[in-house]
């Protein structure tokens, strides 16, 4: 016996290896110390920029989304999701990325669909400025059905510690200003598969008018990166605190960078639902408030921000591509940090 008839390919990890390496060397940066095939990567970070240097850290994955990419055969898309993710996780304390891992793990592993997969990710590094420092190709034979595998990321950032974004100086008054998201992005995925293929029994060829493309096309949508919109702003002093809506929607995400003794209240009639979610609550028979804590419902980012600063803010934005950002809530006094809905229906 030897390892390939135990389902181990040493060679098509060899292959996998070679065909990534140049797309991970395309998004180093002055920092990166070391090539990809070391066993640790080596990273020397630039402290002129701070006077305190503070590393910020975030891992995740991409949930669910990966079975609607093994339903369409398309793999480059989920290393976006997967690097804007974490690039956004960290972005919300005010930290710019330095370098970025990611681990795929898989039953037998296919050197095109991970040069597809890292492809991905490489593209999202090299639009963040992030370099993809290294990572891990696992192959786990009988531990993954055929043709799937299992994606997540780890991100390391900085940020001057005078210039971390805390909430702590959030308070009653303020405003919360939303951006809007390109789609599910990375959540929900679960209930909306559920309401997709078993409720409604779709193919993801399948074309809704609804939704003016097809089910594919609609679930697979890459998760937005915010940082380019944002990041000009991080020492403008007037972002108090930043919600990135992932899982449990505004409803859960919000809380996260509120002070005690503060709530918010959102109107949910201040920004256009897209067509996607309105079509998942009618398909599936969800209630709102389920809809609100499961999804992002079209708001990716929340930004706190004083009152007399929100005009301003909002200029900003619009004239970096964020003219649908809009005032969607206001902060005020609260026994603990939640979200309370006006206009909900």
């Amino acid at each position: 016996m030897d390892y390939k008839s135990a389902g181990v390919n040493i060679d098509a990890g060899n292959e996998t290896v070679k065909r990534i390496r140049a797309l991970a060397r395309s998004t180093f940066t002055a920092g990166v110390l070391s090539d990809i095939g070391s066993f640790g990567g080596l990273f020397q970070l630039d402290t002129s920029q701070c006077r305190e240097p503070v590393l910020v850290t975030s891992a995740d994955g991409v949930g669910t989304k990966l079975k609607v990419a093994f339903l369409t055969g398309r793999h480059d898309t989920l290393g976006a999701d997967l690097v804007n993710h974490c690039v956004n996780d960290i972005l919300v304390q005010g930290a710019e990325p330095l370098f970025f891992l990611d681990y795929l793990a898989t039953g037998q592993l296919s050197p095109e669909v991970a040069e597809s997969v890292v492809g991905g990710i490489a593209s999202a590094c090299r639009d963040s400025g992030c370099a993809l420092l290294g990572g891990e190709t696992a192959e786990l034979p009988g531990f993954y059905s055929g043709g799937e595998y299992d994606l997540a990321g780890f991100i390391v950032g900085v940020v001057d510690r005078e210039k971390m974004i805390t909430g702590k100086t959030i308070s009653s008054g303020d405003v919360l200003v939303g951006v809007p998201s390109s789609g599910l992005h990375t959540n929900g995925f679960s209930l909306a598969r559920r309401i997709v293929f078993d409720r409604l029994g779709l193919q993801v060829d399948a074309y809704v008018d609804a939704l003016g493309r097809t089910v594919g096309e609609a679930l697979m949508e890459p998760h937005r990166s915010y940082l380019s919109l944002v990041q000009p702003l991080l020492g403008s002093g007037r972002i108090k605190g930043m919600a990135h809506i992932t899982g449990g929607g505004i409803t859960e995400n919000v809380p996260r960078v509120l002070p005690h003794g503060t709530a918010v209240v959102v109107d949910a009639a201040a920004w256009d639902r897209p067509p996607l979610f309105q079509w998942l609550q009618q398909g599936g028979d969800v209630s709102i408030d389920e809809m609100m804590r499961t999804f992002n419902m079209g708001l990716g980012l929340v930004i706190v921000t004083a009152a007399d600063w929100a005009e301003q803010l909002l200029e900003e934005l619009a004239a970096r591509g964020g003219r649908d950002a809009r005032v969607v809530g206001e902060v005020v006094d609260g026994e603990t940090p939640s979200v309370n809905y006006v206009n909900l229906t």
